[in-house]
């Protein structure tokens, strides 16, 4: 089986924390209702390394100038520093609009959430990020639509704040159908909740 990819947008000062959850278990096979279905490929500017806020080194799989909404089933993005100065990864919110438009996912967290709110994203969508505030000084028009919630789906787009990588991986998870129900609620009991007892049961489900 050919895996369905789920591209991973990179640059410099990406936030690590924020994505590492839901890549992980997009690629780790254990678990999932069709293992192997998903590969994450990152994708850049260009070609050219970035390295993350923890100093990783990535060189991106494929250009940004080569990517099209029918070759994915989700374009992720990642909070950083580079959202927050003038234009900074503008190129990466153009392309999300893209595919909203094209109704494939966006996933959006903490940094990156400003930028889809500069870009028009937000306006007509329910959404969240670090705060309401962190996003109304982007003079975007959907601040009536902000829900003070971890992660928020509507749609095809996915939002959440820095501080919820597991919220955000568990609504990517959901919308990707990753796992079958049951496994991802016990996933998430056990990842998002501490419970040891979401061990038992995800054991259970998937045995």
């Amino acid at each position: 089986m050919t895996a369905t990819k789920v591209h991973m947008a990179v640059y410099d000062t990406l936030a690590d924390w924020e994505v590492g959850v839901a890549t992980a278990h997009i690629n780790k096979q254990t678990w999932q209702r069709q293992p192997g279905r998903y590969a994450v490929v990152t994708v850049g500017e260009s070609r050219e390394p970035a390295t993350t806020m923890g100093g990783v080194r990535i060189t991106p799989d494929m250009s940004l100038a080569d990517l099209r909404p029918q070759d994915s089933a989700m374009l992720i993005l990642a909070g950083a520093d580079t959202w927050l100065e003038a234009g900074g990864n503008a190129a990466f919110a153009t392309k999300a609009r893209e595919f909203l438009e094209a109704g494939v996912p966006v996933a959006a967290i903490c940094g990156a959430t400003a930028g889809l709110a500069a870009e028009g994203l937000l306006d007509d969508r329910r959404h969240t990020s670090n705060a309401a505030e962190f996003l109304a000084a982007t003079g975007y028009g959907g601040t009536e639509r902000y829900v003070d919630e971890p992660a928020v789906t509507d749609g095809d787009l996915i939002t959440a704040s820095a501080t919820a990588p597991v919220e955000f991986a568990r609504e990517v998870l959901a919308m990707l159908d990753v796992y079958e129900p049951a496994v991802l609620a016990a996933w998430y009991k056990l990842y998002g909740l501490h419970d040891p007892a979401g061990y038992f049961e995800l054991m259970a489900a998937t045995s």
